[in-house]
């Protein structure tokens, strides 16, 4: 149950595409990735892969005018029929809100996000970001606060990633032609170069919980009240009449 890193990304991770837009500073306990023109983005991913764990990532997003930008930090296996537990952070124009959207895949069939506006400024500090995937559930923390819950409701036919070992991927990307405003607002190359740092990486393949406390159920209520800006089972497209009828797990 030992923990996969010891905050050294030399020896925890693989600069995957970027080339010099991903570099790993100091002793190997930061790492930076860049977006420009030349290069459009950087990614890395972990060298170990794992079946259930708890994954947590400190981040601090891109300042000033990110429009266009999307900033990742996520689980993947490999394939078509990938699993994948997503969070995306679309970046925005000066003095608008961060949306972090986060999504779950499972044999390549995704459909099922959730968006929040950030309640703090991601890009003046540093910030937590966890996953922890087991058995039971997934659930996303941000400063260890939840934001969701997903179950495992395979019972009432509800795809649940549970068989595929996935890594931890991270990247810096040009998506402007739908992050920001539905792709409305485009990015501005002229505040070029975008930076974006991670530290402090960490992987347990002990998850630590399976649930949430009580107190964790009322933060949990808290941020779906106050900062929850998309939730897929309310999408228009599973009205009633619709031919796209909701999940299972919203009819539940």
């Amino acid at each position: 149950m030992a923990a996969a890193s010891a905050n050294n990304f030399h020896q925890d991770v693989e600069i995957t595409w970027g080339g010099g837009h991903a570099r790993i500073l100091g002793r190997g306990n930061l790492l930076r990735l860049t977006m420009d023109k030349t290069a459009g983005g950087a990614g890395f991913k972990s060298n170990r892969d794992y079946l259930f764990g708890r994954f947590n990532m400190q981040m601090k997003l891109i300042a000033g005018n990110s429009a266009g930008t999307v900033t990742t930090f996520y689980l993947s296996s490999e394939g078509p029929s990938h699993d994948e537990i997503d969070l995306e952070f679309l970046g925005n124009k000066s003095g608008s809100p961060y949306t972090l959207h986060t999504n779950v895949f499972t044999q390549g069939q995704g459909g099922r996000e959730e968006g929040f506006h950030l309640w703090f400024d991601p890009t003046k500090h540093f910030h937590t970001y966890s996953i922890v995937w087991n058995p039971k559930n997934i659930i996303i923390l941000v400063d260890s606060i939840p934001i969701r819950v997903f179950n495992n409701e395979d019972s009432i036919g509800v795809p649940y990633p549970n068989n595929q070992r996935m890594k931890v991927y991270a990247s810096l990307w040009d998506a402007d032609d739908w992050a920001t405003r539905g792709g409305r607002v485009k990015t501005d190359w002229s505040k070029a170069p975008f930076v974006a740092y991670y530290r402090n990486f960490v992987a347990k393949s002990d998850w630590e919980m399976q649930g949430l406390s009580a107190r964790g159920k009322k933060l949990l209520s808290w941020v779906r009240k106050r900062c929850r800006i998309y939730y897929y089972c309310n999408d228009e497209r599973h009205g009633r009449g619709s031919r796209h009828p909701p999940p299972p797990e919203c009819k539940a």
